[in-house]
């Protein structure tokens, strides 16, 4: 297994449903789970980020549940 370092522009958050509560406000496009932190970031970082093969599931509002969508999941 490699270990990839990459730099992400994102802001942090204590948990999913903050980050979700904050994309609503931010303007940010996506709320993710990389690592164990919650991030919410732009369109263009999303990409960048699965671009570099880098692991991480979007979270996503499902009718009230929190719902993971994993990204590069090996």
């Amino acid at each position: 297994m490699r270990n990839t370092e990459i730099n992400i522009r994102a802001t942090e958050h204590a948990s999913a449903h903050e980050a979700i509560q904050h994309m609503d406000v931010s303007g940010d496009d996506h709320a993710i789970l990389v690592g164990n932190k919650y991030l919410t970031l732009k369109q263009a970082e999303a990409e960048r980020i699965a671009a570099a093969g880098i692991e991480f599931a979007y979270l996503v509002d499902h009718h009230g549940q929190i719902m993971t969508i994993p990204v590069n999941d090996r």
